[in-house]
């Protein structure tokens, strides 16, 4: 499995980064510090050389310091510094300032002077405000008063001597103090890095990061236990490999075009893609894999984050629920087919009284609406995500309202709730009758339940310009604006529904809607908390 190397952020990385290109470490390699200074020297000599129109012709004090150069640059290559006392190094620089002194010995030699920068600069680097104190100590003790004896206390010779230890020394305490901000920023970075680890690791969702090309950055604990379960033999990763990662059926092995981190890596952004990782029954898990895009400063593709939530525990207790209605629905639907086959028998005979007809007829009509709820209930509980079948006929739409209507009287009667009708004495629609007088039942009774005592519900049925309009509209307790994105969810029922104990499972509304995109139409809503609703049924002619 591919190692995620931790949380560390990309920001922090380019920061390390840096810091190494800068030689910002706690071992700066002495053999090219001492190489710079050696380099600067041998140019100083040279110059000076040209000047006096010899090569050879630099003085006998000047080759003294640059034989003594030669051996710093010797002792900086061969010795194994880091096996000695981290002070032990700080000798380099001290000798290269004793060769300027030595360089400086010379009337021509003055102006050498400026390469104790370089010796200040490294011990200062080495050492921070010490070394800094050391730089002032060495270039004041080597190399300013042993120029002073030598050239005389002239006040060039005198500017030279202060000057030289002040720069020198202010080099050294600018780099040491520049080094000890970047050494505290980073001990800050490292801390906010082990804070961003311990949150990476705790929470329980798991969390992959991906790179521009696909490959994987970092991921958190939780997320190395499901690569554990989808890639038992490894992941060298990148985004898009297979492995025991299935469909939301749980059976349907994905292909690589329908992996979450493939996708993600293509710059796609999506939410609760449902997968099952894992063949055995009893360890696999149920994810819900969300994606987002990281893009850089200019806008452009920088990678992608996925979050993976373990929804097995809600996942099996939906196949359970399902499970429960499907058998309960079948259960039903055995009385149910007897009693509206008494009741047809019935029907058939000559020598019943009118009343007890009307009231056979209502206890077949009510029974059939009630077997179509029934087979309703079931397919939702299989999951059928496929549009509803309806059969289309000829159908007087206003004849179906009236029914419906008649239907909901004893309801709306108990609740003390008026229901008043303005529909043509006709109006013929192409639609299934059945479905929708399921769609006006459902519609009726949930404005009815939701009315206040002594409300009213109006029923309009009509036409306009794009085909029929059904609404159904009350003066009751409204819906929140919160719930109506969620309305026509199956089983969701509305906060106002839960705190007042209305009766509902929460499946009219989506039956509702389903029955309606069958036939081409769509609903509406318009409602205000407290005022009431009003539903809209549009349908194609």
């Amino acid at each position: 499995m591919a190692d995620p190397g931790g949380s560390v952020g990309h920001l922090e990385r380019r920061l390390l980064g840096l810091r190494q290109r800068l030689l910002f470490t706690d071992e700066p390699d002495p053999g090219v510090l001492q190489g710079v200074f050696a380099l600067l020297y041998v140019l100083d000599l040279t110059l000076r050389a040209a000047g006096n129109g010899s090569p050879l012709d630099v003085g006998m004090w000047p080759t003294v310091g640059l034989a003594l150069t030669a051996i710093t640059s010797v002792l900086a290559v061969a010795v194994p510094w880091e096996r000695l006392p981290p002070w032990a190094v700080g000798l380099l620089p001290m000798l290269d300032l004793a060769a300027l002194g030595l360089s400086r010995m010379d009337e021509q030699g003055g102006g050498a002077g400026i390469l104790a920068v370089v010796p200040a600069l490294w011990l200062g680097r080495q050492f921070g405000r010490r070394g800094a104190v050391a730089a002032v100590l060495g270039t004041t003790l080597l190399l300013a008063l042993p120029s002073l004896v030598f050239l005389g206390f002239t006040g060039v010779n005198l500017s030279r001597a202060v000057l030289i230890p002040v720069v020198a020394g202010w080099a050294a305490f600018a780099i040491a103090s520049a080094l000890d901000q970047v050494r505290a920023g980073m001990d800050v970075i490292a801390h906010q890095r082990r804070i961003s680890e311990a949150i990476f690791d705790t929470v329980d969702v798991g969390l992959v990061l991906l790179d521009r090309t696909g490959a994987y950055e970092g991921m958190n604990k939780r997320h190395e236990d499901f690569m554990r379960l989808a890639y038992p033999a490894g992941h060298a990763g990148t985004a898009g490999q297979l492995g025991l990662v299935y469909g939301g059926d749980g059976s349907t092995l994905f292909a690589r075009d329908e992996m979450p981190t493939y996708r993600a890596s293509r710059g796609e952004e999506f939410a609760d893609i449902r997968i099952w990782v894992g063949n055995d029954p009893l360890t696999r898990r149920a994810l819900s894999v969300s994606a987002r895009r990281v893009e850089d400063e200019r806008g452009a593709f920088a990678g992608a984050a996925l979050a993976y939530k373990d929804v097995t525990d809600f996942m099996r207790a939906l196949r359970v629920k399902d499970e429960f209605v499907a058998s309960v629905s079948h259960e039903l639907r055995t009385p149910l087919t007897s009693i509206n086959g008494y009741v047809n028998i019935l029907l058939e005979r000559d020598d019943l009284p009118t009343d007890v007809v009307a009231q056979l007829e209502v206890v077949a009509r009510n029974t059939v609406r009630l077997t179509r709820l029934v087979s309703d209930l079931l397919h939702t509980a299989q999951n059928d995500e496929g549009p509803m079948r309806v059969v289309r006929e000829h159908t007087d739409l206003a004849a179906v309202v009236r029914g419906c209507v008649e239907a909901a009287g004893p309801a709306a009667r108990r609740a003390q709730v008026t229901i008043a009708v303005d529909a043509p004495d006709t109006l013929t629609a192409n639609v299934d009758a059945e479905r929708m007088a399921q769609v006006v039942d459902n519609l009726l009774s949930n404005a009815v339940k939701y009315s206040r005592r002594e409300g009213h519900v109006r029923v309009r049925l009509g036409t306009d310009a794009g085909g029929v309009v059904l609404s159904v509209a009350d003066d009751g307790i409204g819906i929140d604006a919160a719930d109506r994105d969620r309305l026509f969810t199956r089983f969701f029922r509305t906060r106002e529904a839960e705190e007042r104990a209305i009766q509902g499972v929460g499946l009219g509304l989506s039956i509702t809607r389903s029955i309606v995109e069958a036939h081409g139409g769509r609903v509406e809503v318009h409602s205000q908390l407290g005022v009431g609703s009003e539903f809209v049924v549009r349908l194609p002619q």
